[in-house]
């Protein structure tokens, strides 16, 4: 029996030595036709299992069927592949393309997915499938399996969206100043940070007058780390996403703003209570409320004028400060595990 293994690249080795101490009879090939983060397996019975006990292994493919790289021959097993669908399943083919050929994956799942359909009578379904056809090409040779719905999924109707909450946040960040280097460095921090999260609005802030170059770096940077995150989430994910608006707006306005109704207010200080004794009412707020604005302070704390103008001001990690940068993930990750726990 074969099997296909995946593996962090540069790992192929380790995982490959560990494969032979486990299972003796193991024929194995590291990165096959050079492609890293590949090891093939053979052995004489099943042995999916004790792969799986292997740390190095990310992932354990079932070679059902080995057919020569070309299309014609790859769809000439889906009579065989139809054999491991029912009609009331759903499925989806998913091709990884290694080497040059004559066809594209999207032609391989098109085409095998059409003709799996007209013989099982099953649905596709390409978001959470009951069963994969993963078609691995490496070279001149096409290696075939169907697997069962995998354990680790990123996107499942059971998982919650946090953009929920998180598209009703709105973050007041006091800007970096110093050194120009400094400025812009910690600005990328925010920028990609502020656009991870997806939030409503990012609202850079100055307490009062500042050098304006040292915001100007400051706003470079937020604007070079937002792209670069924007960048990254546009490959990664299967919907659209849109680039956070970035504003600047003087700190004390922001606060004084009657615009914004149904709001909640929260300051995150070391100063504020421990979020124990708040979570209650505050998991009702972040509920209702239309929207929800957090300050964030840099180098100093959010001036204490502003505190009787807040719903909460809180103490995120007692006797502890921490940066700059992670004030953003920290006081998110807090509000959205806050918004989800029963």
């Amino acid at each position: 029996m074969k099997f296909l293994i995946t593996t962090p690249r540069g790992l192929e080795g380790t995982a490959a030595n560990y494969i032979k101490e486990k299972i003796k009879d193991a024929d194995v090939w590291i990165t096959p036709m050079g492609y890293a983060g590949l090891v093939l397996v053979k052995t004489k019975e099943n042995c999916e299992k004790q792969l799986k006990e292997i740390p190095e292994v990310e992932r354990v493919i079932p070679v059902m069927f080995e057919v020569p790289a070309k299309l014609d021959e790859i769809l000439s097993t889906a009579k065989n592949i139809s054999k491991h669908i029912n009609e009331t399943e759903t499925f989806s083919v998913e091709t990884t393309r290694r080497g040059k050929h004559e066809f594209t994956s999207m032609d391989v799942n098109i085409k095998l997915g059409r003709k799996i359909e007209e013989l099982t009578g099953a649905d596709v379904n390409l978001t959470l499938p009951d069963k994969k056809v993963l078609v691995e090409i490496i070279g001149d040779k096409a290696y075939i399996s169907v697997i069962e719905r995998e354990k680790w999924k990123k996107y499942t109707p059971e998982k919650p969206d946090a953009r929920s909450l998180l598209k009703k946040i709105t973050i007041v960040q006091l800007p970096y100043w110093g050194d120009y280097k400094v400025c812009r460095k910690m600005g990328e921090k925010i920028g990609r940070a502020a656009q991870a999260f997806e939030i409503k609005e990012l609202i850079i802030s100055p307490k009062e007058k500042m050098d304006a170059y040292e915001l100007m770096e400051f706003i470079r940077g937020v604007k070079k780390g937002q792209r670069s995150r924007y960048l990254i989430q546009k490959d990664a994910y299967p919907w659209d996403v849109r680039k956070i608006p970035v504003s600047v707006w003087d700190l004390y306005q922001v606060i004084r703003d009657k615009r914004r109704k149904n709001r909640t207010i929260i300051i995150t200080d070391p100063l504020g209570d421990i979020v124990s004794n708040v979570k209650n009412k505050l998991k009702k707020d972040l509920k209702f409320s239309k929207e929800i604005i957090v300050f964030i302070g840099s180098r100093e704390g959010i001036p204490r004028g502003l505190f009787d103008l807040a719903d909460y001001v809180l103490d995120l990690t007692p006797h502890m400060t921490f940066a700059t940068e992670q004030g953003i993930p920290a006081i998110l990750i807090l509000l959205w595990h806050l918004y989800e726990s029963s």
